[in-house]
């Protein structure tokens, strides 16, 4: 996958015109909350011997279905169709001016695009906020959810229990007007790769930095913003005993991703996103999961250190009736 220069970042639009995607994209589109929307998705058929089974991938927020090349490339070599929408809000998908965004919704499109595409059941695999949603997804769609897989997902604690206060939506709106490719950077490298940088990261940073300059990016930071009250107004943290689904739990234990960290004391913020902890208490809570961690590995497992991720992944998602 190339890496887009600084100059036609300044020219992408907020739906990533023009910067193609490790695969052919599809439109989608469909009626909600009285919109006309947009959800580009990827549909990769089976490249080995069909097992007549599809995978999922949902992306996480900082992030969209591109990310996910390598493994979709691995998936369809194993004989698995591979699903992978933008959510509404993300990528190449609407960017709607006025939306109540919630995972449950964003749950409901996927399953409507599900029925577009006359798939039954799937395999589901969730990264960081991907991993929220897909946990949503697997609670609110069981009879469609054949196993979940959760890599890295946020929402293994509820901030709020650290005293993080509630942050408005027009202050997340504001930060993500502030944005710039550097800061971007910067967050990305002390947060997903313990303050280390590898230069095939640049791509994941050109792929937000692309829309910044963009006449409608306010449209775009208004719904990132809103996802961030979503993430924390919405945990399904409590509700991981419900799920009904063979679970695999992926965890690079470096992680230590948690919203909120810079609203408490050092002390605390000390105490959250540890993932080397969250990682066992949340498979102690799931009926059916299995665990496995990767040592010294962040919140990135798939683009930090494929193989092992791939390792620990496709083995276990290829044993699932």
């Amino acid at each position: 996958m190339p890496s887009w220069a600084l100059a036609q970042r300044e020219v992408a639009g907020i739906n990533l015109e023009g910067i193609e995607y490790p695969y052919a994209v599809e439109d989608f589109v469909f009626d909600s909350q009285g919109l006309s929307l947009r959800m580009i998705y990827m549909d990769i058929a089976p490249s080995g011997q069909d097992r007549g089974e599809t995978v999922l991938l949902l992306h996480g927020k900082n992030f969209n279905g591109a990310y996910f090349g390598e493994t979709i490339a691995d998936l369809a070599e194993a004989g698995f169709r591979v699903v992978v929408p933008d959510q509404v809000g993300f990528g190449k998908s609407s960017k709607p001016a006025n939306y109540q965004f919630s995972f449950s919704q964003l749950a409901n499109n996927t399953a409507a695009l599900l029925d577009e595409l006359n798939i039954d059941k799937v395999h589901v695999l969730g990264h960081s906020m991907g991993g929220m949603l897909a946990t949503r997804f697997a609670l609110d769609h069981v009879d469609r959810t054949t196993s979940l897989i959760l890599l890295n997902p946020i929402g293994l604690e509820d901030w709020r229990k650290f005293g993080v206060p509630y942050q408005p939506v027009d202050q997340w709106y504001a930060s993500e007007l502030g944005k710039t490719a550097a800061k971007i950077k910067a967050y990305q490298q002390k947060s997903y790769y313990d303050g280390q940088w590898d230069p095939a990261y640049d791509r994941w940073v050109d792929l937000l930095a692309a829309p910044l300059q963009s006449v409608d990016y306010p449209r775009l930071a208004w719904n990132q913003a809103l996802t961030y009250d979503m993430i924390f107004t919405q945990p399904v943290v409590y509700e991981f005993d419900r799920l009904a689904v063979p679970t695999l739990l992926i965890v690079g234990t470096r992680d230590r991703t948690a919203l909120g960290k810079n609203q408490v004391p050092d002390e605390i913020a000390d105490t959250m996103g540890r993932y080397d902890q969250l990682g066992k208490t949340a498979a102690a809570r799931i009926p059916d999961a299995t665990l496995v961690e990767l040592d010294d590995l962040g919140h990135l497992p798939h683009i930090e250190d494929y193989p092992r991720f791939r390792e620990a992944m496709l083995p276990w998602l290829i044993q699932q009736p």
